[in-house]
């Protein structure tokens, strides 16, 4: 490494010396390749890594994705066969599902390529991921044109993880359902747009994957396309479709279903059982006013019932600041003592403060104490029966109370995902319509009974019938794409038998 860069700048001695001017204007020097324990990778060492067994084994475009978006090129890189693994599952798995998902259903709905609906008028999810993407063009751009391609790739893989984790998962019914609409066209076109783009923001890194990405997306496409992605211009970003409010807002509702769903964790409810409220903390990083604009998304991704808005200083949520001892320390000295007794006598107003900005100034010993980011350890308790997080300025308290008619509905979502579960084993398309016959006592038969019009519409169940065991074991006989299973939901047990309509 010295020598290869006591040449580059010799070339620029030579210039300035003999021409009076440069050798190059940009020049990127590798650092050394390490081991997965972090030691330089040696012969004598027998830590070195076969490039070609690498490359056989995970394609060219993994291998150089994982090297740019582990570190600059210039850093040195530990080099683990792990990393390769997680790169081609994560990054390069969720764009092929992502197009998996996408190429099934238009499949079966064969939409109208050419008929791209207008971006005012598409759903506030589209709006956002569309701002997102050429969020993304403008960062990758900058961040190549500064030859950074570490920052270009990770800025990628979030766009892709916001696509698929996010955008995707949102939409899922909008696909699902059969009728084909405005809301379902403009669902295609833009899953279309992000994978066309995402294809090329990644094609400096990837060519290959990315090249085969766009070909198949503009196979669909009518009129004249390049033949390659590299054969096509970089993508630039539309400021016009850009809503920086929006993001914000969309961010704001993925922290608090975070934070909602870190609780559900925490309480062991899984979120397929309905909980009836949710409080949030109203304050500079959650107003109200932008949490009910995205009220209905937060509803429906952590499945409670109601939004409720309450103040910091609310009985039900209760917080305790403390210094951080080890950040302070440093900084106070002899002084961190008496430091610890006047922030242990912070009002609620210097604790907001310093929640919404980071910092707070306090009178201390005749003079100013100056806390930043980091100085203070601020927690968030609830009241019994209640369940507090907070994270950034956003504090929420879940009521994990049950009720019979929530737990009838838990009972009835549990048996659509078990009813989903069997079709997939029945080798069945998603579009397969099917008979359900199914056995079940008290509570559940009970649940099922009165949510089974919703249970029919979600799995595609022409008829759906509670039958005895006896009969549950001859049911469908005969029929093509049968599957049975016994399934325990909780105390209760499920007994189900499916085969595709005829």
């Amino acid at each position: 490494v010295d020598q290869t860069r006591g040449w580059f700048y010799t070339l620029h001695a030579i210039a300035v010396l003999l021409e009076d001017s440069v050798a190059y204007k940009n020049v990127v020097v590798n650092g050394l390749l390490l081991d997965a324990k972090g030691e330089k990778m040696s012969k004598s060492k027998g830590n070195t890594v076969d490039p070609w067994d690498t490359l056989d084994a995970y394609g060219a475009d993994v291998v150089r994705w994982y090297m740019m978006s582990n570190a600059p090129p210039w850093e040195n890189l530990r080099f683990d066969e792990k990393g390769l693994q997680e790169t081609r599952s994560k990054f390069f798995g969720t764009l092929e599902n992502v197009y998996s998902f996408l190429s099934t259903y238009a499949a079966l709905d064969a939409p109208d390529w050419s008929n791209a609906p207008d971006l005012a008028q598409r759903p506030e999810l589209d709006r956002w991921i569309v701002s997102r993407l050429h969020g993304l063009y403008a960062d990758a751009d900058a961040a190549l044109a500064d030859y950074n391609p570490t920052r270009a790739a990770r800025a990628a893989e979030t766009f892709a993880d916001d696509l698929s984790n996010w955008y995707l998962r949102r939409s899922r019914r909008r696909f699902w359902k059969g009728e084909s609409d405005a809301d379902k066209l403009a669902a295609y076109h833009t899953v279309h747009a992000c994978l066309l783009g995402l294809a090329h923001v990644i094609s400096p890194i990837a060519p290959f994957f990315a090249d085969e990405l766009y070909r198949k997306l503009t196979a669909v496409v009518p009129g004249e396309v390049p033949d390659s992605v590299h054969l096509s211009r970089f993508p630039e970003a539309d400021q016009a479709a850009r809503d920086l409010d929006l993001e914000r807002r969309m961010e704001l509702a993925r922290t608090i279903s975070s934070l909602t769903l870190r609780l559900r964790n925490e309480a062991a409810q899984g979120v397929r059982q309905p909980l009836s409220r949710l409080l949030v903390v109203v304050g500079p990083d959650a107003a109200q006013s932008d949490v009910e604009a995205v009220r209905g998304v937060i509803l429906d991704e952590v499945n409670v019932k109601a939004i409720e808005y309450i103040d910091a200083a609310s009985d039900f949520v209760t917080r305790s600041v403390a210094p951080n001892f080890r950040v302070l320390g440093k900084k106070l000295g002899k002084g961190m003592k008496n430091a610890a007794s006047r922030i242990g006598q912070m009002t609620e107003g210097e604790v907001d403060e310093y929640v919404a900005s980071g910092s707070v100034t306090l009178d201390f010993d005749g003079g100013m104490l100056v806390l930043d980011e980091g100085d203070l350890n601020v927690t968030s308790e609830g009241v019994e029966g209640w369940l507090v997080a907070s994270e950034g300025g956003v504090t929420v308290a879940l009521d994990t109370a049950l009720t019979p008619e929530l737990v009838a509905e838990g009972l009835a979502r549990e048996t659509v995902n078990r009813i989903q579960n069997l079709r997939k084993e029945a080798g069945l398309d998603v579009s397969d319509r099917i008979d359900v016959r199914y056995v079940a006592e008290g509570a559940l038969a009970t649940a099922i009974g009165l949510h089974s019009a919703s249970i029919r519409n979600e799995v595609l169940a022409l008829t759906f019938e509670l039958v005895s065991s006896a009969e549950l074991d001859g049911a469908l006989a005969g029929a093509d794409s049968r599957a049975q299973q016994t399934f325990a939901l909780g105390d209760h047990t499920l007994h189900v038998a499916l085969a595709r309509h005829r």
